[in-house]
């Protein structure tokens, strides 16, 4: 099996270093707790949970709390999809929102993802997003034009697009993931949890290791 794809670690060595880490100003010791082993593989992984792979003999679960706006979910993204092509037919590779309320649109963004997967098009908008944080993050003007040219880009009923994208029952299923997330004490993005386990790698190659390892069992 051929190796994930290498990018530059002055990219990449942000992600570990902290550009998303304590957004959330959690007390570790005030921290919601799961009870047990079961409550927390309910947590890390809903039904409703959007899965960009679903092999049919899944050997293991990789699971990603994220925010589009983020820096470092974006630079961790060309791995992921490496990984993803090369483990998604023995990985099941799961994304979870995670909106970070220091980034102007990052809840924006997941609201146009979510309204995009009502359609059955949330792994498209999810690439759209990242490929182009560039010209939306770290902004504070409104991305909601940008995104519904997204949406018209890929060719959406855009009547049911602007019904999802302002419902509040979008809104409720991403902040949904993002209650979850920290009861799962997830602080920052990008936030991994491979078979209910959470991930703290210090390397891409931890992380790669980890997922190659867990594909191999």
């Amino acid at each position: 099996m051929s190796k994930p794809i290498k990018i530059a670690w002055a990219v990449l060595a942000a992600i570990f270093v902290g550009i998303g880490v304590a957004v959330f100003a959690i007390d570790d010791a005030a921290s919601p707790t799961p009870a047990d082993t079961a409550e927390v593989s309910d947590l890390v992984v809903r039904p409703d949970s959007h899965r960009l792979s679903s092999p049919e003999q899944s050997r293991a679960q990789f699971v990603e709390f994220l925010d589009f706006e983020c820096e470092a979910c974006g630079a961790v993204y060309p791995i992921i999809e490496d990984l993803r092509r090369a483990y998604g037919d023995r990985v099941t590779f799961v994304v979870r929102y995670f909106p970070m309320p220091g980034h102007f649109n990052a809840e924006r963004a997941a609201r146009a993802v979510e309204a995009a997967a009502q359609q059955g098009r949330f792994e498209q908008m999810y690439q759209r997003m990242f490929a182009t944080q560039s010209q939306w993050g770290e902004q504070q003007v409104p991305a909601d034009d940008l995104f519904r040219g997204f949406a018209v880009d890929l060719g959406l009923d855009m009547a049911a697009f602007d019904a999802a994208y302002n419902s509040p029952a979008t809104l409720e299923r991403i902040r949904a993931d993002v209650a979850d997330g920290l009861s799962l004490g997830v602080q920052g993005t990008p936030t991994f949890f491979l078979d209910g386990k959470r991930l703290q790698p210090s390397t891409i190659d931890e992380l790669t290791a980890a997922v190659e390892e867990a594909a191999s069992a």
